[in-house]
């Protein structure tokens, strides 16, 4: 691959006339967008050091920073790294670079740029493909249906073609078309051509940039940019083809496969053996360890199987397999708890875990854990966000069981002794916003948050973030600064395992995707096949579709259809599959700018493909949580997250010997 570095360092004499006058002096280098992965430093920063050296300047230091003109991560690399000392600070990058350290040191020590920029000339250098704008910053393309005529048109016309085209071609490059026949065309395809030729002439000026009010569009976009938190990404939502189909109770499985591991941590282990009869509500399955849950069967019927079943996430999984008699019999022990304002957090707890309640947004982690943190809370964040395109099972349940959310989050602050709960619920939902505030309207201690829809906002670092404006600390949990999250079906499931003494045994789902026949919203038995959710909206349209469990962003590509609905199934999902093939990083950094963990994720990635374990974990591996924002980005379409996944095992398998 060709190097499409944007700069180059000023020639000597240029530089020993730029230090002449100056000493002190501290040396900042931009890795470059484009180069291949170096753990070593780059080149120009130790030239430039050598030659200030050379000429008898004191160099305080120097430091490279890897994409020098991403502000944010700029601020964090530069922290405390200027030493005293320092009088002048030299830069070696492009103009954005220069301009971005310039910014954050104006107001100590002056900013110098030992490197020329070059124009921007064969490929634009973000995804290499052809070059297709000259930054000129006076755009044509709303007048002219998209195409530039100052890149596309050879001679750079802004008011019609020349009359020198010939074929179609122009005179200047006979291989190029004419941009302005081009123009014409698509302008008269949109009924715009006699608009267009009726308006007054165009006038491009050549003598400066309009920096202001590119300047103003900068901030602006960056303010609307780190609302929140950093980074992200925002996918289309494609919630429509659900989001209004009403919410309906799926029909009982006549057989019921239940997995023993539907939670994060140990597998739960089997109490009933093949052969006994069960019931509705009745323990199957007995939590192993400190992080594990309890299985209770959802159907009652008898036990045919004890045996290895597809499973939705880890491919295969032990199950406890019921044949349902269709009688739905209780068991003895599901029966209403004292009241709320009864029971004390002990005996909350106690109900949460012998209900088997665990994290329903996905991650599965047993609540009665987070419900006991070991340090002081004051504020329960419910996530209401659902920020996974074309999910709406958490939007149902919401409209659904406001009543039942607003319990379970008064269980919990109850629990924790916090003063606060806040239901957080993404903009793109006003009726299930404008639901909850009516309801919690006279209570002082439950505020409704309407979150700006940005993607992964339900990740709870993020929310944290974004709500409370607190950071987690690298390898942290909420607790630490005084939180708790749960997903709202959660909170759901604590309500009714304390109002009626269920445990958790089904849950809301949504069944959607372009290639859905009839998508929907469903109140789903545990053990369902997913399969027989699929064929019951109809089956799925189309030869290369790929189904997962969950949302396009993290859900898990599903290989046999026979797995179950479990705890954490808030949705299965039909989509086109993609068939992009990766190429080479170009490190254009867009991975760096939307990870919301303000990682480097290119880096993790090629350290993975190195086995570089070590580096991984100085890198703060484990506090990616795998949203998949920087392969969504990614111009090169590596799969980034698959190999920090891969990474991440061989961690925990190294210090697990």
């Amino acid at each position: 691959m060709e190097d499409y570095t944007k700069y180059r360092l000023k020639d000597k004499d240029e530089l020993v006339s730029l230090l002449a006058d100056k000493d002190n002096l501290f040396v900042i280098a931009c890795n470059k967008c484009f180069k291949e992965f170096q753990t070593m430093e780059e080149p120009e920063c130790g030239e430039v050091s050598e030659l200030a050296a050379s000429q008898g300047k004191t160099l305080t230091g120097s430091i490279c920073v890897d994409f020098l003109c991403n502000k944010t991560q700029t601020i964090k690399a530069l922290q405390d790294q200027i030493p005293e000392g320092t009088e002048h600070v030299l830069v070696v990058s492009c103009g954005l670079g220069v301009q971005t350290v310039a910014d954050l040191e104006k107001e100590k020590f002056p900013v110098y740029a030992a490197a020329n920029s070059l124009n921007y000339t064969g490929h634009h250098g973000m995804a290499l493909t052809k070059k297709s704008c000259d930054a000129c910053s006076q755009c044509y393309l709303n007048v002219t249906g998209g195409i530039c005529p100052i890149v596309d048109c050879s001679k750079s016309l802004l008011n019609g073609q020349c009359g020198g085209a010939k074929n179609g071609k122009c005179e200047v490059d006979p291989e190029k078309d004419c941009a302005w026949e081009k123009i014409y065309r698509r302008l008269e395809n949109q009924g715009r051509l006699e608009e267009f030729l009726n308006q007054p002439i165009q006038m491009r000026d050549y003598s400066r940039v309009n920096f202001k009010k590119t300047n103003e569009y900068v901030k602006a976009v960056r303010e609307s940019r780190f609302a929140g938190y950093y980074g992200g990404v925002h996918p289309s939502e494609r919630k429509e083809l659900c989001e209004n189909e009403p919410l309906q109770r799926f029909a009982e499985p006549e057989i019921a496969v239940l997995p023993v591991s539907m939670h994060l941590g140990a597998p739960a282990t089997p109490i009933v053996a093949v052969g006994d009869t069960v019931k509705v509500g009745q323990k199957i399955a007995e939590a192993s360890s400190f992080i594990s849950a309890p299985v209770h069967s959802s159907v009652s019927g008898t036990v045919i199987a004890i045996e290895d079943r597809p499973h939705a996430t880890r491919g295969v999984c032990q199950a406890i397999v019921i044949q349902s008699d269709g009688k739905g019999t209780l068991d003895e022990s599901v029966k209403p708890n004292k009241p709320l304002e009864e029971l004390t957090p002990d005996e909350i707890i106690e109900i949460v875990k012998n209900a088997g309640i665990v994290g329903m947004g996905g991650a599965g982690f047993p609540t009665c854990v987070k419900l006991k943190p070991n340090k002081p809370v004051d504020t329960i964040l419910l996530n209401g966000c659902e920020c996974e395109p074309l999910l709406t099972a958490d939007h149902k349940t919401l409209l659904a069981f406001a009543d039942d959310i607003i319990f379970g989050l008064q269980a919990i602050m109850k629990t924790t002794a916090a003063e606060k709960g806040v239901i957080v619920i993404e903009d793109n939902k006003p009726d299930a916003v404008a639901l909850l505030e009516e309801k919690t309207a006279g209570l002082d201690n439950i505020e409704v948050v309407a979150a700006r829809t940005k993607y992964p906002q339900g990740a709870e670092k993020m929310l944290i973030k974004r709500v409370l404006k607190r950071s987690v600390p690298s390898g942290g949990l909420p607790a630490d600064v005084g939180c708790v999250v749960d997903n709202i079906s959660t909170v759901k499931a604590i309500a009714d395992a304390i109002k009626t003494g269920m445990p958790l045994i089904e849950r809301v789902v949504s069944v959607t995707g372009e290639y859905i026949a009839h998508p929907g919203n469903f109140i789903v038995k545990l053990g369902t096949s997913t399969q027989a959710l699929i064929d019951a909206c109809g089956g799925i349209t189309g030869e290369d579709v790929t189904v997962k469990a969950g949302g396009p962003m993290m859900g898990f590509v599903m290989n046999d259809l026979g797995a179950p609905i479990m705890k954490g199934s808030n949705g299965i999902i039909a989509i086109e599959t993609d068939h992009t093939q990766p190429v080479e990083c170009i490190k254009c950094g867009r991975c760096v700018d939307v990870c919301p963990m303000e990682l480097k994720p290119l880096y993790l990635a090629k350290l993975a493909e190195k086995e570089d374990w070590q580096g991984m974990l100085d890198n703060n591996v484990r506090d990616c949580f795998e949203c998949r924002c920087c392969e969504y980005i990614c111009s090169s379409k590596i799969p980034i997250v698959t190999r920090i996944k891969a990474g991440k095992k061989a961690i925990m398998e190294m210090r697990n010997k």
